[in-house]
Parts: structure tokens; sequence; C-alpha cells
């Protein structure tokens, strides 16, 4: 019987550093390939990022608290003056309700102090009265929050006196005739309250 021949030492070396190199190279090339695209993804985050901020001002237009509520917009008021009557006797104040609502789907802010708000009262072509010809201290500034939808009411009564600008006084009192009471605020108006006086 032949004995098997022994191979050289060179032989086994070989056959071990294939062995132990093949998985040091597969791990050198996972390795490699994670490194190689983790960079390379790395600006694409970054760009969604910065492109993010330029596309979302609605939340200055929304605001949730007092201090970032918009002052309202013309366009998002109804006003409303009505008369309490359609003729006031001879001695009698005409007195009127006042009205202002947002008719918008957000809350907002108006000034309707007597230096913003305007009542005008004429008589055909003579402007008679105007709120803003005297204006008493104190009443300068009201500066309302509404709601989407709210709705602020107050009275208003004319003492059936003439103003003009610098409020001038011993000016001669209105007589009996038609008039027409008009409100004006934030850039819109109220349609004309027609009353007359007795």
């Amino acid at each position: 019987m032949s004995e098997s021949r022994r191979l050289p030492a060179r032989v086994y070396w070989v056959r071990r550093l294939v062995v132990l190199g093949i998985p040091l190279v597969v791990v050198a090339v996972v390795v490699w390939l994670v490194a190689g695209r983790g960079s390379g993804d790395d600006p694409t985050p970054d760009a969604q990022t910065t492109s993010a901020p330029a596309v979302d001002p609605t939340p200055s237009q929304t605001p949730t608290d007092d201090d970032g509520v918009a002052d309202c917009a013309a366009a998002g008021l109804a006003l409303a003056m009505t008369p309490d009557a359609v003729s006031f006797a001879a001695g009698v104040s005409a007195t009127f309700t006042v009205s202002i609502t947002n008719t918008s789907a957000v809350p907002c802010l108006v000034d309707a102090g007597e230096v913003q708000r305007e009542i005008v009262i004429t008589s055909g072509s003579d402007r008679v009265w105007s709120n803003r010809d005297c204006v008493v201290a104190g009443t300068e500034k009201r500066t309302l929050l509404l709601p989407a939808g709210g709705n602020d009411t107050t009275p208003f009564a004319w003492n059936r006196v003439r103003s003009a600008e610098g409020c001038p006084q011993g000016l001669p009192a209105p007589g009996a005739g038609t008039y027409s009471a008009q409100l004006n605020l934030a850039g819109t108006s109220a349609p004309p309250a027609v009353f007359g006086l007795g």
C-alpha cells in the first residue's frame, strides 16, 4: 500500500490565508458601501430642512393668541347703524344701535375708539355733526378682539347738536327734517341710517 504524500507547508499557509482573507474582504466591502451611502445621503435631509420654512407662512396668518392676532381687514367687517325709531319727537335725542361684526374665518383686532370710528350725520348736503369734531378725553381708543363671526353691539345717542371741525361753540341747532347717519370704520362703511327729527 502506498502512503499518502504530504503537501508542503507553503500550501497549507496559502489555504489558511484564502479561508481567512475572503471574509475580511467581504466585511471591508460592506463597511465601504455603508459609509459611502451614508455620506451621499446627507445632503438630501439638509435640502429638505432648509426648504421647509419657505413654504410655511400659515401660522403667522392664523394666530392662536392675542399677541399674534392681525388687524381686521375691511373685507372681513360688516358694519350696521340702526335707528331705534323712524322719527324722534322734538327735544328727544336720536338713538341708534351700532354693530361691528367679524365676517372672516379667523379672529381679528379693530380699534373702535372715537378717533378711528367715525359717525357723520347729514341732512342733504349739510354736514351737521361728526364725533371726530369734539372727541371726549378717554374715548380715543377702544380695541376689540373679535372672534370669527363675533359681534360687538353698542348704543349710540346724538343729542341733536351741530358740530364743526375744531369743536367751535354757539352753532345753530339742527331743525326738524330728514337726516342720515353714516358709520365708517377700518376702511369700510355701514349703509346710511335714515331717520327723522320732529
